[in-house]
């Protein structure tokens, strides 16, 4: 008995007939939220505007003062870049399912995962930072379905604040209005998993044997961020390095095999370097003629790697003077791809299971 409130604590904890009239009690799970970056609902000027609007006024991918860059999203970004943004998404969308192979991707490995979870009290959501299905609504689904206790994992291997940690302020976002507030965990970064590095390594190994050629050189390139982010703290680099290290060291591979680089730059400020597109053109004009590149930062593939990789950084290779070219898939809902998520999700989740 608990001399200040009285309370029998055993008898309080204790299972068995609910009082008359009380709420139905769903059964108690834990749930598990896969959250990618996010994707437009459709190619169409509108809905590129929205998701563009969203994502770039996030303080966290753009690290000025509003003052200072709202008038420039609102004037040049978003009157001109829907318009194309819309035209390299249409070139990938997924005309089946009328979505981004992003949210196709998302979905399978959320489904794959639950698949994975048969017979235990886990139940398996996703959702996109930015667009839809958002973070909350995926949140208030877990809740439905009985989930007092709650795992995020971002699938971003390499933490960055403009990944990860938005990811999780969006999480809170949502939790701030929820009064019965679940338990939380969130996944850390995985870039240096062997399993992880073992699967990009596989992935590697069997999509060169497919090749009529041999890669003089392989590119490992991840989705960059502005140096002065790296410079105030952001590990994102040195995850990027690590994992480029682990997997040439995993293949056997000296450094001019498998070089690492950096794509996705956006404005005048310097991102992290080498470039992606520099660094192909520098190498076809140094005389190599055959290259492949594969984007180990990103768990699906999008319009980033099937679009800026497999369209655009192609034609800068060979209109340098390079002849052959080939982009690695992501590990995406692969047999080893879904390896990598159960193994660190089931990591994260001992002591709940």
């Amino acid at each position: 008995m608990s001399s200040a409130t009285g309370l029998n604590r055993p008898a309080a904890k204790a299972t068995g007939p609910l009082p008359a009239n009380h709420p139905a009690l769903a059964p108690d799970r834990i749930g598990v939220l896969l959250v990618n970056l996010g994707t437009p609902d459709g190619t169409d000027a509108k809905s590129m505007w929205r998701y563009l609007r969203e994502f770039l006024s996030d303080p966290r991918v753009i690290e000025l003062n509003k003052a200072v860059w709202y008038p420039i999203l609102y004037g040049a970004v978003l009157t001109t870049r829907p318009k194309k943004s819309g035209e390299n998404y249409a070139r990938i969308w997924n005309r089946d399912k009328d979505e981004s192979p992003l949210r196709t991707f998302t979905r399978s490995q959320a489904e794959k995962l639950s698949e994975r979870f048969a017979g235990e009290p886990v139940v398996v959501e996703w959702g996109m930072r930015y667009g839809s299905p958002s973070i909350a609504d995926a949140v208030e689904r877990l809740r439905t379905a009985g989930c007092r206790r709650i795992m995020m994992a971002p699938l971003y291997p390499q933490y960055s604040a403009t990944t990860t940690g938005t990811a999780g302020d969006q999480l809170f976002r949502a939790l701030m209005k929820i009064r019965d507030v679940p338990a939380i965990r969130t996944l850390p970064a995985y870039h240096d998993e062997p399993v992880y590095i073992d699967a990009l390594a596989s992935s590697i190994e069997t999509h060169l044997a497919t090749l009529d050629f041999e890669p003089e050189v392989v590119l490992a390139s991840y989705h960059g961020i502005p140096r002065v982010y790296f410079e105030r703290g952001d590990p994102y680099h040195c995850h990027c390095k690590k994992t480029s290290r682990l997997l040439r060291e995993r293949l056997g591979w000296d450094k001019k095999k498998l070089i690492t680089t950096f794509q996705s730059r956006f404005g005048a400020q310097e991102w992290l370097q080498p470039y992606t597109d520099k660094t192909v053109e520098r190498l076809a004009k140094e005389g190599v003629k055959s290259i492949a590149v594969i984007n180990p930062g990103f768990s699906s593939d999008c319009i980033e790697t099937l679009d800026e990789i497999g369209r655009e950084v192609c034609e800068e290779f060979l209109h340098a003077g390079g002849v052959n070219f080939s982009h690695i898939p992501c590990l995406n809902d692969s047999e080893d791809g879904m390896r990598v998520i159960e193994q660190v999700v089931r990591r994260e989740l001992e002591g709940w299971l």
